[in-house]
Parts: structure tokens; C-alpha cells; sequence
């Protein structure tokens, strides 16, 4: 008899200890939360004239990039100025934007102020609403 109430015991200690650990599961970890500069110094790209500016800051490495820059690199006029910027060939402009991660695309208006920010991959449609926005 003294054997089965060690044995009752010990099994409820068990199922404690089993449901104290199921409890003390780590989070799972957040999304990293991408930062976009809210101001663009129009004269550190191309075209500093033109109404709007498009910058996609890339990378070499980035498998995700060159299909970004085929949906931005179409927009390029008299009107719009585009611009690939990666990290490799302007780490100092990356800094100083303080981007964290690629592919990031910025459109700007012709005040350097950011009108909208995507990162990743993006639609044609999402990218000339927030041109049009510029």
C-alpha cells in the first residue's frame, strides 16, 4: 500500500513538473522590424531634380533584388528618377540611412520627403499608387 501512494506520488509530481515546464516555452521570435529614413537628401542620388525619386537599396548577395529592381527600374523618366543603391558599391550611404535590411525600396518627393517605404519583394501596382502619391 505504502508503494502505490509513492507511486500516486511521484506520478503527480511528474505531471506538475511536465506542465510547469509547457509554460516556461520561450516566445517565438518577433519579425525584425525594418526602419525606412523619413528624409532623403535628394543631392546623395541621381536626377536630384526630378519630382520623384525611387531608391532601391540592395545588395549583391540578395537573391530578392534583382526582382525588385525589374518592377522599379521601368519607371525611370524625365519625371522619376530611379536608382539601385547596394551596399557593397555605397556602404556609406547605407549607414547613413541606417538601412538594416534589403531589398528596401523608398520613394521620395521632389523635397526628399519619404511618401512611402516597402520591404521586400512589391507590386508594380503598390509602387506606382505611391509614386503617384510623390
Amino acid at each position: 500500500m505504502e508503494r502505490l501512494i509513492i507511486l500516486i506520488v511521484l506520478m503527480g509530481l511528474a505531471v506538475a513538473v511536465a506542465l510547469v515546464l509547457q509554460r516556461r516555452r520561450p516566445d517565438p521570435p518577433s519579425a525584425p522590424s525594418y526602419r525606412a529614413p523619413r528624409q532623403l537628401d535628394r543631392d546623395d542620388f541621381t536626377a536630384p531634380e526630378a519630382p520623384s525619386l525611387v531608391v532601391v537599396f540592395a545588395s549583391d548577395t540578395c537573391e530578392t533584388c534583382p526582382g525588385v529592381w525589374a518592377v522599379v527600374a521601368p519607371l525611370g523618366s524625365e519625371t522619376v528618377a530611379v536608382q539601385q543603391v547596394t551596399v557593397q558599391a555605397d556602404p556609406d550611404l547605407h549607414k547613413r540611412y541606417r538601412i538594416d535590411g534589403v531589398p528596401t525600396t523608398v520613394v521620395a518627393a521632389a523635397d526628399g520627403v519619404v511618401v512611402k517605404a516597402f520591404f521586400g519583394p512589391l507590386s508594380a501596382d503598390d509602387l506606382a499608387d505611391a509614386v503617384g502619391r510623390a
